[in-house]
């Protein structure tokens, strides 16, 4: 990574795809606000406590372990990190102007880290290894969140989240109508369900969609399907 010594004005600069090891000189273009470094072969989050007005950060389909080295970064507002080898949510108690995290396709086994994130809008965490929707609590503001192809088996976790719109959930374990209701059916804001792939609709696909249009009956669209207002 050289060349980019003058380039001080820069506010976007994409390097993916490539075979970069190391994030190196970019610490002193403070004017950007988006960065990417999709698929290469970076090992850890580094040098980047200049960049305090970056809002975008994209590192996913790396070879990242560890969130760290983010703490100067309190502008940003998105963090993609899908497709790493991340084992823990940590690192991000200073990122409270954060609305989207990505880590979706890591070695997650619980929902940790995320007390600070009270702005929160979106979290993208499936094709982890997360067995329970616990360490939520404080994120009241989440609005779609993405569990898919987790070995959850319940919906424990999402009662207080009162601004959810969208739930996406394929391909878990989630065997229960009455759970899906108790947990669901007073959101008001909740328009999109995904439960394909679940022992609730692979146990009785022809009454699938029915009984989840009478468990939530505000929802407009069950997984890719809209929901026809009879």
């Amino acid at each position: 990574m050289k060349g980019f010594d003058h380039l001080t004005e820069l506010t976007s600069l994409d390097l993916s795809f490539n075979k970069i090891k190391h994030i190196k000189r970019v610490n002193h273009l403070n004017k950007l606000k988006d960065l990417y470094f999709v698929q290469n072969k970076i090992q850890a989050i580094e040098n980047l406590e200049g960049l305090s007005q970056l809002t975008n950060l994209e590192l996913a389909a790396n070879r990242i372990r560890t969130i760290e080295n983010l703490e100067t970064l309190t502008a940003l507002q998105e963090l993609w990190l899908g497709k790493n080898k991340i084992t823990e949510i940590q690192g991000l108690t200073t990122l409270t102007n954060l609305t989207i995290l990505s880590i979706q396709s890591n070695r997650l086994t619980r929902i940790s880290g995320l007390e600070s994130l009270t702005s929160l809008e979106e979290l993208h965490i499936s094709h982890n290894a997360i067995t329970h929707l616990s360490g939520l609590d404080a994120n009241t503001a989440l609005r779609i969140i993405d569990i898919s192809a987790n070995p959850i088996t319940k919906l424990e976790g999402l009662s207080h989240l009162g601004q959810l719109e969208e739930l996406w959930a394929s391909n878990c374990q989630l065997d229960s109508f009455e759970d899906v209701e108790k947990e669901l059916a007073d959101k008001e804001q909740l328009n999109t369900v995904y439960f394909e792939g679940n022992p609730v609709q692979r146990n009785g696909p022809v009454q699938y969609r029915k009984k989840l249009m009478l468990a939530l009956p505000r929802v407009t669209q069950i997984d890719a399907t809209f929901v026809r207002v009879e």
